[in-house]
């Protein structure tokens, strides 16, 4: 007598074969519909996501941004943020793409005197504002005194936040930040340089303060 069969499990089960195998195979068809239930609606969902990512916005509006004192016209798509719309479509390439989440402050221009990260804000958000980057400092030749100092001071290495650290020190200049090296170092604080050249910055600031 098999040792696999009782009387009540043994109706129906071919001879010699286990009355497990149905229950195994049953097991292993509800575990692969339960399997392919749990993973539809995740590529259902990066799908989804995928087209929507692909999807671009209609429509490019006509803009007027006053920039260095010069009033420029462009035209261009409602999301362009200000930092691209200075980049690609009026060729100031001083103010740098870096981190392009707000948290290095290699974009940093004035609008209206104050420092914004650039590609935190929209380009259509500050028409009819004065927008002052890198290129507006200098009068021709002569250097604004801040790109002086740092030129003095070595206040840069690689030279790629250099941009937004003087227009940052500029307004810190301005805001009356920079009476101290602590104050210094505490409202520049947002500009990041990753070759380590504060002390240097610190100096420049402290120095145009210092003569203003």
């Amino acid at each position: 007598m098999s040792n696999y069969t009782t009387p009540d499990d043994s109706a129906g089960t071919p001879s010699g074969a286990r009355p497990d195998d149905g229950s195994r195979r049953s097991f292993m068809k509800q575990a692969g519909g339960i399997l392919g239930l749990a993973l539809t609606p995740p590529l259902v969902s990066q799908a989804e996501r995928l087209t929507a990512y692909s999807k671009t916005v209609e429509g490019v509006s006509e803009m007027t941004l006053r920039v260095n004192g010069t009033t420029r016209t462009l035209r261009a798509e409602p999301r362009v943020t200000l930092l691209d719309a200075l980049r690609e479509n009026l060729n100031l390439t001083g103010s740098k793409k870096g981190c392009d989440h707000g948290q290095c402050g290699a974009c940093t221009v004035l609008v209206d005197g104050r420092r914004i990260n650039s590609c935190l804000t929209l380009a259509v958000m500050n028409q009819g504002k004065e927008i002052t980057t890198i290129e507006g400092l200098a009068k021709g030749e002569e250097l604004h005194p801040m790109q002086a100092a740092f030129v003095k001071h070595d206040g840069f290495q690689c030279g790629y936040c250099t941009p937004g650290q003087i227009m940052s020190g500029v307004a810190c200049v301005q805001e009356g930040h920079a009476t101290t090296d602590d104050q210094v170092r505490e409202w520049m604080s947002g500009n990041l340089c990753r070759c380590g050249a504060y002390p240097n910055i610190t100096a420049a600031v402290r120095e145009v303060a210092k003569s203003s």
